[in-house]
């Protein structure tokens, strides 16, 4: 009689828990429909069509994608559009987190939610739908999380996974992750494009202990590829050997350390280490999510900067662009200097490919590339030094494995995967509202702006439509650059003009006419 009683409520719960998993499993159905009538066919088929829904547990809805790329491109430009429009079918999320899942999930970890397929109608992004176990408690305990933890919850499951794995007195020290050997300032070769760079970062590596930084905080952004992390370990190389602290970290090796730090209750020492140190380095700071740490990051920026300590920082793109980063830390990243790293000219992309190739060449004494050959990859791959050197491995298989001598025909066949048509150029808010303002006569301040003149409106709905268009910025990012406004009022603009311009044979040439402007 006790076992039954004691079993009723048990049954009840999982009953619960069941209703609750298909009432999510429906509110993702209806999100997506949402998302695919807002983002059109063709951009949810290519980013969302193999997003799913695992589970929701304490407020926090668990999502997954096959690969990393996926969940970084995820992460960096959708994250906020997901969860506004999935909080609004499910107001008991509050957050989302993005993982990587396993091809083979274990039979335990599907939950109800797998019963429910049918449930999801046109709207679900294939595959089974199931929660990872222990996502109701997020690995810490069975209570509901501190606001600390639900604030940190868009950091990515992996980090959350190797969170768990470490023992407690991880969080008690705080470690710079290790350096690479082969990155030092001697391995880096210059060019154009990172000529002020390098110039910044060896200033700034060969300063003596004590001496006030003159650039403080140092940001270096550019495209994948292109030396970024090179430079950062190269700076962390020099000032190691001449004595002083440093720290290198990763975007999220820093969030997950300091989440780590909560979990032990040592957050206190994490703090005190981390500004007792001589010179921070920060890598992919684009991936910097969750209020508590980028405040806890923004404290440590003022901290050392105060203390004149030296940091540098190196993303993909400038502060400015950092949606996802809260203004004040956009706003102190800015306010030392901001170097971009433009794309390898010729002449430094055949000075890497020859690096590359006597590199290889040590280990393989028989493997040879013509001049010619050479020339000709250098000039075919505009794209970035991963592609030179996936570009040599080609050319060494070939070698290799084929004994032949290599020709430019060979080496045409070898990296045809490689050679990649130009990127189209990347537009920027910012200079869409520059040029449509410059275009319609009025001022970029006019159109951020409250003001509701027809001469006002009509080029800021503009803007907003190109803004939609031309970039990959979600509704409510583009509203915020917008002057803070709602990303109704952009979804507006754009139907607006859409609409106008359907029927208005002169507003459509004025538009394309911008449109070209901005491309080319």
């Amino acid at each position: 009689m006790m076992n039954s009683r004691a079993s009723a409520p048990r049954l009840e719960a999982a009953l619960t828990q069941t209703d609750d998993d298909k009432g999510h499993a429906e509110a993702w159905s209806r999100s997506c429909r949402r998302l695919r009538a807002e983002l059109g066919e063709d951009v949810f088929n290519s980013w969302f069509g193999r997003l799913e829904l695992d589970s929701v547990r304490d407020g926090v809805a668990h999502l997954s994608v096959p690969t990393r790329f996926l969940k970084s491109w995820i992460q960096s430009h959708y994250t906020d559009k997901i969860l506004a429009t999935l909080s609004v079918e499910a107001p008991d999320v509050a957050a989302i987190l993005v993982d990587v899942r396993s091809s083979a999930r274990p039979a335990q970890a599907r939950s109800s939610l797998v019963d429910n397929r049918s449930a999801l109608g046109s709207g679900y992004l294939g595959g089974t739908v199931g929660g990872a176990p222990g996502a109701a408690s997020g690995g810490f305990s069975n209570e509901r999380p501190s606001p600390h933890f639900e604030e940190a919850s868009r950091i990515s499951a992996d980090s959350v996974r190797q969170l768990r794995a470490q023992p407690a007195s991880d969080a008690d020290g705080l470690s710079s992750s290790p350096l690479d050997r082969r990155l030092t300032f001697s391995t880096f070769l210059v060019g154009k494009s990172n000529q002020l760079a390098h110039a910044a970062a060896q200033r700034i590596a060969s300063a003596a202990p004590g001496e006030a930084p003159i650039y403080n905080p140092l940001y270096i952004h550019s495209a994948v590829g292109l030396g970024k992390t090179h430079l950062l370990q190269a700076i962390g190389h020099t000032a190691s050997e001449a004595g002083k602290r440093v720290i290198y970290l990763t975007a999220e090796k820093f969030m997950y350390r300091f989440v780590c730090a909560l979990k032990a209750q040592t957050s206190i020492a994490f703090k005190e280490k981390l500004r007792g140190i001589d010179v921070l380095l920060i890598d992919d700071v684009q991936f910097l999510q969750g209020k508590s740490i980028q405040q806890e990051f923004c404290h440590t920026l003022n901290a050392l900067i105060d203390a004149g300590r030296q940091i540098v920082v190196a993303a993909d793109r400038p502060p400015s662009d950092l949606e996802s980063l809260e203004e004040r830390v956009r706003s102190r990243l800015a306010g030392g200097l901001c170097v971009e790293m433009g794309g390898l000219d010729e002449a430094l992309r055949l000075k890497i490919l020859e690096m590359r190739i006597a590199a290889a060449r040590a280990s393989q004494p028989g493997f040879d590339v013509p001049a010619p050959v050479a020339a000709y990859v250098a000039r075919v791959i505009e794209t970035n030094g991963r592609d030179l050197d996936g570009a040599v491995s080609r050319l060494l298989a070939r070698v290799t494995l084929t004994g032949a001598a290599l020709t430019v025909e060979m080496a045409e066949d070898a990296i045809r995967d490689l050679v990649r048509t130009r990127e189209p150029k990347r537009v920027k808010i910012e200079d869409i509202q520059k040029l449509v303002a410059n275009h319609y006569n009025v001022s970029r301040a006019d159109i951020l702006s409250s003001r509701r003149t027809a001469t006002v409106v009509r080029p800021r709905q503009i803007a907003m439509y190109l803004s939609k268009i031309l970039t990959l910025r979600s509704l409510p990012e583009i509203g915020r650059r917008f002057g803070g406004r709602d990303h109704t009022t952009v979804l507006h603009a754009v139907r607006k003009i859409e609409g106008l311009a359907g029927k208005d044979g002169s507003l459509s040439e004025e538009i394309e006419l911008l449109k070209r402007m901005l491309v080319e």
